[in-house]
Parts: structure tokens; C-alpha cells; sequence
């Protein structure tokens, strides 16, 4: 085992339940900065000091309570069955930060050595600055080409960051994990891309709008689909956008029906719905939620899943969503002179 762990690039050690190491490979040596023999029989305390010590050792101390319970109730998978990854963060002496990927696994006892901890940590600090840099980049670009859109039609401005707000908030009552809620306010901020192929006349046009020009506005979602789909996203973003115009009865642009629609695409088309109908535009008076409210149960069933309606009364009725989006239905200042 040592040869092989020594060839790895990766932390290996074994701990017992006192925290004592039974085992180091020489990367843990170089770590600790002394000869990787020397670490076994010492505690975790005294080679890598009391801050990691404490948090490895508190993972590990519950690792080992369910694993003795597993044991006892399916021993074929009790391995499997607690084993943990975690990702730490770890404030050191410089104030900078270190960023660990800890893998924890079980180990039983025999008459050598008791039961303990098989621990592989990844020094992960640089990947996830570079993954944070180029997080910050994309954002960056994201609210610039969400400003190019907004500066051309008063009305729209904010649009797109309020449909993000609502979806992920929608998506958050629902139970949506993080790469799904990155997806929503990615894709909310996106989706009116499209409508910088649209004449600024049509944009700020005051009265009610003719069907081809209804027709013409709500294609631009698909151009803004066509314009992002060879941009890579964390996440389904650009298929979300494709698809926020099909309805679960399969009448949408693309024929999908109800279990082919992404759950994102579902809840950021009720977000564009809702907020379209709550926001003030050139050829119309804000809605109120109550109306906007009533419209969106009556399509339920037929344009839109339930869930993500349900989800987003629930969340302006019993989590302040009124109160949060009242400013929707202000007129913007700039339409208004």
C-alpha cells in the first residue's frame, strides 16, 4: 500500500479513533514537513495543528458512530454506506485561505490496529480560485450584455434580473439543488438576449401590441437560445432557454410535452410569465399579483406545470414575496418622462 500511496499526489493517511496516525504516505510528510515515518503514532493535533485536527476529527467521529451501527445491520455495505467527501476551508497564518477535499472511508479493526479512517486529502485552493476568477468573468460578462439590452428599451430594465430573482426563489421552494439554482439566474439574466435584434420602436411602443408583434417578441427567446448555444455554462442554461417557451400539452414552439420540459425550463417560463404580466410596460399598466396570480392557475395544467405556480404563491403569500417584489409594478423613472 505504501508504494502505491506514495506515487500519488494526494494526502493518504489512517487515523484511529483517537486521532493517532496508523498510517502516512510521503506526501503527508511533505505536508507536515517531516519524514512521513515519523508521523505514525502521533496525533493529528500535533502534525498539522489543531484547526484542521479538530474539524477532520469531528467528521471522523461520526463517521465511525454510524459505521459501527451499519456494521451490525448490513456489514456487506457499511463501507459504501458512510463513507464522506467533504470540501473544507481552512484560514491560515498568512489570512489567505486553504481549500481541502477530504475523502473519508471506514477502515474495520483487527488485532493490530482498531477500527479508524482512511483520510485522502486534495489540496483544491488553486482550482477553486481559478474556478472563482472565471465565475467572476463570466457574471461580468453576463451583466454587461444584460446592460445592453436594458439601455435600449426602459421598460426592460431590470427585467432580466427580476425573472433570475423569481425563478431562483421559485426554484429554491422547490427543493432545486445549487447547480439548478445557478442555472435559473444564469438562464433568467440571459433571456432576453434575443431582443437586441429588436427595433427600439417595437420595444417602446405605447399602444397595444399587433399579434405578429406579440409573435415576433416572444421568438426572440430562441434567438437568444441560438445566440448562447456554443457557450459553455455550468449547468443546462442554454437548453433552458430553448425550452421556455414550450407548454406541458406539447403545443410549444419545439412539440415537447410534459416529461421531456427541463424542471428548470418549467419554473423560469412561470418567472417570465408572471413578471412580464407584474412589471409596467410601454403599452400597459402594471398587473396586480392577485390578477397575475389567477392567470397562472388558469394555465396551469395546460401551458405550465403546478408545481412551480404552486411554489411561487407560496413564496409570495408566506415568505414576503409581495413585500420583495412590490417595486416591480413601479413605473420605471426614465419611461416616465
Amino acid at each position: 500500500m505504501r508504494v502505491v500511496t506514495n506515487s500519488q499526489p494526494t494526502i493518504i493517511v489512517a487515523v484511529d479513533g483517537t486521532t493517532t496516525y496508523t498510517f502516512a504516505n510521503e506526501p503527508a510528510g511533505v505536508d507536515a514537513g517531516i519524514p512521513h515515518g515519523d508521523i505514525l503514532g502521533k496525533t493529528m493535533t500535533s502534525v498539522i495543528g489543531p484547526i484542521k485536527a479538530t474539524k477532520l476529527a469531528a467528521i471522523n467521529k461520526q463517521i465511525l458512530a454510524n459505521f459501527e451501527e451499519a456494521e451490525s445491520v448490513a456489514p456487506e455495505t457499511s463501507v459504501a454506506d458512510v463513507r464522506e467527501s467533504h470540501v473544507l476551508t481552512f484560514e491560515m497564518e498568512d489570512g489567505e485561505e486553504q481549500i481541502i477535499k477530504s475523502d473519508h472511508i471506514p477502515l474495520r479493526g483487527d488485532r493490530d490496529f482498531p477500527p479508524g479512517i482512511l483520510m485522502v486529502l486534495d489540496d483544491i485552493t488553486e482550482l477553486t480560485r481559478e474556478r472563482r476568477r472565471s465565475e467572476q468573468m463570466l457574471s461580468e460578462l453576463i451583466n454587461t450584455l444584460v446592460s445592453v439590452v436594458d439601455r435600449r428599451d426602459p421598460f426592460s430594465a431590470n427585467h432580466s434580473h427580476r425573472i433570475a430573482e423569481v425563478a431562483r426563489s421559485t426554484g429554491q421552494e422547490m427543493g432545486l439543488d445549487d447547480l439548478e439554482l445557478k442555472t435559473l439566474d444564469t438562464a433568467g439574466r440571459l433571456i432576453n438576449l434575443g431582443k437586441i435584434f429588436i427595433p427600439t420602436s417595437l420595444l417602446t411602443k405605447t399602444e397595444n401590441l399587433t399579434p405578429e408583434e406579440y409573435d415576433l417578441l416572444a421568438k426572440s427567446v430562441q434567438v437568444s437560445g441560438d445566440l448562447l448555444k456554443n457557450v459553455s455554462f455550468p449547468g443546462s442554461v442554454v437548453e433552458t432557454i430553448c425550452q421556455v417557451g414550450e407548454k406541458i400539452d406539447g403545443t410549444g414552439p419545439l412539440k415537447m410535452s410534459k416529461g421531456e420540459i427541463l424542471p428548470t425550463a418549467q419554473i423560469l417560463a412561470v418567472a417570465r410569465t408572471f413578471v412580464g404580466m407584474v412589471s409596467s410596460r410601454a403599452y400597459r399598466e402594471a398587473m396586480p399579483f392577485d390578477d397575475a396570480v389567477k392567470l397562472l392557475l388558469g394555465l396551469s395544467g395546460s401551458e405550465f406545470e403546478s408545481k412551480p405556480i404552486s411554489a411561487l404563491v407560496n413564496y409570495l403569500d408566506n415568505r414576503d414575496g409581495r413585500e420583495q417584489w412590490a417595486h416591480f409594478r413601479e413605473q420605471p423613472s426614465d419611461a416616465a418622462e
